[in-house]
């Protein structure tokens, strides 16, 4: 516990509170701070002015980071039989349709990280919305995770496409790399992230759209930055 209580110390220490850092310089030091005994992730924390409670100012969109995330990511596909041998050879590890639904629906398990589907099958997805939904699973045309083009959807996916939305507290958390990216490729992929996120302010939201932003380590310090 002492050796942990250090390491917080010294990196706490690091970082001026006061200040508000470029986008490279706060990533640059979220790396400084990246000294735990594993290779950790950078996440970026952006807080908006939106009321959480009303569904008109909910915030969802996607965002294709250049350099990926460094973590890939289980892709379930719930296709017709005619694609499923595309879904598969793009990368999805669960393919299936109302057989797979069936399957889900029955134990409750969902141990993916994203889903897609064909637009037919969203009607079958139904029987597990209740399932899905809550754990941010649901396919949604919004984010591209519904299309004819499973195979193209699941390529992106694979070579750093992400979903974001809102979380009850009004805040959209992204991881944007490993702390073991170059310092260029992380400020790169925060700054897709960042234009994602701000195309994406709802239409009822009114007035400034960004409150605060920052970003951290795994386990290290939140730095503010300035966009």
């Amino acid at each position: 516990m002492a050796k942990v209580a250090k390491r917080v110390k010294a990196n706490n220490e690091l970082v001026d509170r006061n200040k508000l850092y470029s986008p490279e310089e706060a990533v640059e030091l979220a790396k400084k701070t990246a000294n735990t005994k594993f290779t950790g992730s950078i996440e970026a924390h952006i807080r908006i002015n939106i009321d959480p409670k009303k569904t008109d100012q909910a915030v969802r969109g996607m965002a294709t980071l250049p350099h990926g995330t460094g973590k890939s990511k289980k892709v379930a596909a719930f296709v017709t039989e005619a694609k499923e041998k595309e879904a598969r050879e793009a990368g999805a590890e669960m393919v299936g349709g109302e057989e797979l639904v069936k399957k889900i629906k029955e134990t409750g398990k969902t141990d993916f990280d994203i889903a897609v589907a064909e637009p037919s099958l969203m009607p079958k997805l139904a029987q597990i919305a209740k399932i899905l939904g809550p754990r941010g699973l649901m396919p949604n045309p919004k984010t591209g995770t519904v299309s004819a083009n499973v195979g193209q959807v699941i390529k992106e996916i694979a070579g750093g496409k992400v979903d974001f939305k809102n979380d009850d507290s009004g805040n959209i958390h992204q991881v944007i790399g490993k702390s073991n990216f170059e310092t260029a490729k992380l400020a790169e992929n925060f700054k897709v992230f960042y234009e994602s996120v701000i195309r994406s302010k709802p239409a009822a939201v009114k007035g400034q759209f960004i409150a605060s932003i920052t970003v951290n380590s795994t386990m290290g310090p939140g730095i503010k930055v300035k966009a």
